[in-house]
């Protein structure tokens, strides 16, 4: 049977010329490199090379699998290289999925400079799983999981990467936008506009309306960030979103921030990824350069 040390052999015979070089040069005996030849030429049926004095002289079948190694020896090294890197964490992909819609101008500035660090790992965002990413997570859909609301699970690690307040958006006409901070009742009478998200995982209801036992007139929901401000901004309603996002848009549109209650909401940005995971060099280093992008 053809084995790679065949080729190896053919490959190294061609290069230095004599059978004592080609086994000095594969750390072979002699002896073992003719026998192993041999074995071949008794399971093909047919000789390998013939003996010219010190010299080797390849046959038709020897020509074969010179050709044979020539092209697949390369193949055999490059892969190696390449299980060797993966092995050690410096290649791979990076899949992310997004269950923070509004972080993905965040996760821009983090992508670049680990792109041009970490050249051998190639990154795919999905947002697909902006709202639900945990069975994404679980079913290796995805690598790791952006979320300002994890679900703490034995299974999963999230470390906290930044903090935020999460804040009301409402008009700079908007009688709420003078206000140091709002009360629940003062959206009694408001359109508040969120992601299609349920009502029990948005920060404005879960801790905010529900806890004073206080509602909303109207609840619409809007998939783009860019949409739901430029709505705020034509007066057709409020919406919560993060305060450092919010500041991105208040040179071009006119909206302003408010505290939501009188000790605001504080939130945290994680990364969710599957334990055992965290020592991967490049995840690892993914997670260190988000914490240092906040």
């Amino acid at each position: 049977m053809l084995e790679r040390v065949h080729l190896e052999i053919l490959a190294a015979v061609k290069k230095y010329g004599t059978l004592t070089q080609a086994a000095s040069a594969l750390h072979l005996s002699q002896s073992a490199l003719s026998h192993s030849i041999k074995k071949l030429e008794g399971h093909i049926g047919t000789a390998i090379w013939q003996k010219e004095g010190r010299l080797l002289r390849l046959t038709d079948a020897g020509h074969r699998v010179l050709i044979l190694s020539e092209r697949v020896l390369p193949q055999f090294e490059h892969t190696e290289l390449l299980l060797s890197h993966v092995a050690k964490g410096e290649i791979g992909s990076l899949r992310i999925g997004m269950e923070c819609h509004p972080c993905y101008q965040w996760l821009l500035k983090v992508i670049t400079p680990y792109l041009a660090k970490w050249s051998g790992v190639d990154i795919d965002v999905k947002q697909a799983f902006q709202f639900g990413g945990l069975g994404a997570l679980y079913n290796y859909e995805i690598d790791m999981l952006v979320t300002p609301d994890p679900l703490f699970k034995p299974e999963l690690n999230y470390i906290p990467v930044f903090n935020y307040e999460h804040r009301l958006v409402v008009s700079n006409s908007h009688d709420l936008a003078q206000k140091a901070f709002i009360e629940a009742k003062d959206l009694s009478e408001e359109t508040l506009f969120t992601y299609p998200v349920e009502p029990e995982r948005l920060d404005i209801f879960s801790q905010f309306l529900h806890p004073a036992k206080c509602t909303v007139k109207k609840h619409k929901l809007i998939e783009t960030t860019e949409i739901m401000l430029q709505m705020v901004a034509a007066k057709r309603g409020v919406c919560a979103l993060p305060g450092w996002l919010v500041d991105d848009y208040t040179n071009h549109l006119p909206v302003t921030s408010v505290q939501i209650g009188e000790k605001g909401i504080q939130k945290d940005i994680y990364l969710g990824i599957r334990k055992g995971e965290d020592e991967v060099p490049y995840l690892q280093d993914f997670i260190n350069i988000a914490k240092r992008t906040s």
